[in-house]
């Protein structure tokens, strides 16, 4: 099976390359500068000369060409050129020789190319040789009804009555011209060049009579200048010599004037100096203006302007605090007044109903009063009685046994009386002890005997002393535990 496939694509592909080489063979494709013509086995054009033509012309594309029954050959239909060189006789029997240039093609119509291939499409290369031949004819035999005067002057017309006369024959050859140019007219007598000398004669008789006319005007353009020259210089000498004489003037004052010139520059100098200083004064005094003074005054205004806003905006709100609070009391008033009023009435109607329930009480709660009363007094009187009794005792024990009372009371007081006395050491800022542990142990126990001075004092009070002296005693017992440094039994001792 793949042998088959494969036999298959080798005979494909041969038949492939055959049919292009065949379509490469058979197939011919015209140029845009050319024309095919096919010639042989029905090779006809399909138009109205086909009757006319044994051949077929194809342009602008492609046809297959038969080999062996049909046979294609290609004409050119770019322009061409050819040189032109007549020598011949003018209606004067004046001798001339022209030359020119004549650009022709053939025609792009089927007629000009069939008239073309019937007559030069083997011989291509010989239109150039036919074509100079024929303008030849024509030129000479239109020049020999011309003068030389129209030969020079009128060249259009000897190009349009050639190219008018060679048309017929250029269209029997299938052939178009496409520019014919006299370039050169000559002739060996001498004739052109003797015809433009009157002409050049008075050319240069009229440039001789302009130039001796430009030298007369020159001339006297320049006696004129020489005149103007004299006058100007001897005008410059008298201005020189007056300038001369100011110079000299100038330098004998200058040399007189040297010692007042320096006093002069001196004083210049001095002025300059000055107005420098003034110059400099007035900058500083601006500068202090701009650096110092506008800015405080900037600083001050800012200060100003903010106080006055600050102090309108204080009395602004309070003027609207005080509106506000107005208001308030107006409305509070108003408020206080409605429920006072109705609170009077209220308490009116409370007090009349109060009032006949307290006639109705009134008796019976007095009668209960008056049973209380005695009740009160009787149990007072009893109180009475029993704390005189108590403090009549109190008063024996304490004269019989008044230190037993006086440490009774102490030691159920003693911590407050501690405490009390250390607050002693709360006015003391700095404290400096000398003699270290020992003297931490001294004030520890000088805190601790305070409660000596609540021994003091109830004797002194007890001894029927008066409270000031009894006060006496404690602040004297306080500066010795501040101040110096007393016993325990000397601050006891004056206690008591």
């Amino acid at each position: 099976m793949p042998s088959e496939i494969l036999v298959v694509g080798g005979v494909a592909i041969v038949a492939l390359i055959v049919l292009t080489m065949l379509f490469k063979a058979i197939w011919r494709v015209a140029e845009p500068n050319e024309a095919l013509i096919i010639s042989g086995l029905g090779a006809h054009t399909r138009n109205e000369l086909a009757d006319s033509l044994g051949f077929k012309i194809v342009t602008g594309k492609g046809t297959a060409v038969l080999p062996g029954f049909q046979t294609s050959r290609r004409l050119r239909l770019d322009s061409r050129a050819t040189n032109l060189q007549v020598n011949c006789v003018t209606q004067q029997g004046i001798p001339v020789q022209v030359r020119g240039v004549v650009i022709y093609k053939v025609g792009d119509d089927f007629t000009s190319i069939a008239n073309a291939a019937r007559r030069f499409l083997d011989q291509q290369d010989s239109m150039n040789g036919a074509i100079h031949e024929l303008f030849t004819g024509h030129l000479r035999s239109i020049i020999g009804n011309l003068t030389v005067e129209d030969l020079i002057l009128n060249r259009e017309r000897l190009t349009s009555e050639t190219r008018s006369s060679a048309a017929d024959e250029m269209s029997k050859l299938g052939l178009v011209v496409d520019s014919l140019q006299i370039q050169e007219i000559e002739d060996e007598t001498g004739y052109i060049t003797n015809l433009g000398k009157p002409h050049a004669a008075k050319i240069a008789a009229s440039a001789r009579i302009a130039e001796a006319q430009r030298d007369q005007e020159a001339t006297e353009a320049e006696q004129i200048a020489a005149a103007n020259k004299a006058a100007a210089w001897r005008d410059a000498q008298i201005k020189q010599a007056s300038y001369q004489a100011e110079i000299d003037e100038a330098q004998a004052r200058s040399r007189q004037s040297g010692p007042l010139s320096e006093a002069t520059a001196r004083q210049e100098v001095v002025v300059q100096e000055t107005r420098t200083a003034e110059l400099e004064a007035q900058l500083s005094e601006q500068r202090l203006q701009s650096q110092v003074r506008k800015p405080a005054d900037a600083k001050a205004y800012e200060t100003v302007t903010l106080s006055q806003a600050e102090r309108d905006a204080r009395i602004a709100q309070a003027e609207a605090e005080a509106k506000e609070t107005e208001l308030r009391a107006v409305a509070q008033a108003s408020q206080v007044k409605q429920a006072a009023a109705a609170d009077a009435e209220s308490v009116r109607l409370r007090g009349e109903a109060a009032a006949a329930a307290t006639r109705a009480t009134g008796l019976s709660e007095a009668e209960a009063a008056k049973a209380r009363g005695l009740a009160e007094a009787e149990a007072a009187k009893a109180r009475g009685l029993a704390e005189a009794e108590a403090i009549r005792a109190r008063s024996e024990a304490l004269r019989e046994n008044q230190e037993a009372v006086i440490a009774q009371q102490l030691a159920e007081n003693w911590p407050q009386i501690v405490e009390a006395g250390a607050k002693a050491f709360g006015n003391v800022d700095h404290m400096v002890v000398l003699n270290g542990a020992q003297g931490i142990e001294e004030m520890l126990a000088k805190a601790l005997t305070l409660g000596g001075t609540g021994l003091g004092l109830a004797r002194t009070l007890l001894a029927g002393g008066s409270p000031a002296a009894a006060q006496a005693a404690v602040q004297q017992d306080g500066a010795s535990v501040n101040g110096a440094e007393p016993t325990t039994k000397n601050a006891v001792d004056a206690a008591s």
